[in-house]
């Protein structure tokens, strides 16, 4: 098929192919920015965490808060919310704080996929409603030749049918495309969050055996030296 018959079929399409290439670009869109947002934040999560739990075996709870403080890694805000709780309790209020980070970072990783199941869901329903309209106008197209003193031929209702055969065709890809990305970014997450569960249990554990006295010492604010 030649570039100016694919033009042909998508003018034929009309209104409901623009909104479904619309979806297709939205859903393409929403792909390389989960792609991009999630590219390494497992990796960089997990060596975060193995470098705290290593100053927290060697009970050098300073430089474990320290390393949190400084890290961009997304997975930082759950290490800094743990410090932060255990600097006044090591009890059940430590895992709670732990565990609304650990939430929060989850919708943080899973922001924008709504979209995805959406088109996804939708798409097809676009294309079978272009399907109709098509359907409706070939009849009408049919109507009015016979009125005309027309046969009734094929002619009359082959602009509508091949509305209502490309939408259809160009709904169904493209809900395919989303529910693809949609498959693999819940793939993803899935092993994410199983990973991140991991390591804040593993952390609350290691937080709560280097406050053997129920709490943290709180961060003592350095100040700089005076010139004199």
């Amino acid at each position: 098929m030649s570039f100016d018959e694919l033009l042909h079929y998508l003018r034929l399409g009309g209104l409901t192919i623009v909104v479904i290439l619309l979806s297709s670009l939205l859903a393409m869109a929403v792909g390389i920015e989960r792609l991009i947002s999630l590219w390494g934040v497992g990796t960089r999560g997990r060596e975060l965490g193995q470098l705290i739990a290593r100053h927290l075996l060697r009970g050098e709870v300073a430089a474990a808060r320290s390393a949190a403080e400084r890290s961009t890694a997304l997975a930082a805000d759950l290490f800094r919310a743990g410090f932060e709780r255990a600097a006044k309790t090591t009890g059940p209020n430590l895992d709670a704080a732990v565990g609304r980070e650990l939430v929060a970072l989850r919708l943080k990783l899973r922001r924008g996929l709504w979209i995805l199941g959406t088109i996804g869901a939708v798409a097809p329903f676009v294309g079978l409603f272009g399907t109709v309209w098509g359907i409706m106008r070939s009849f009408k197209d049919l109507g009015l030749d016979v009125s005309a003193g027309g046969t009734g031929g094929s002619a009359a209702v082959m602009s509508g049918i091949s509305e209502a055969l490309i939408a259809t065709a160009v709904g169904i890809v493209v809900a395919v495309q989303a529910v693809v990305l949609f498959n693999i970014f819940q793939a993803r997450l899935a092993r994410l969050g199983a990973e991140f569960k991991l390591i804040a249990e593993e952390f609350v554990e290691l937080l709560r055996e280097a406050a053997p006295s129920g709490r943290l010492p709180a961060p003592t604010e350095s100040t700089p030296p005076t010139v004199s």
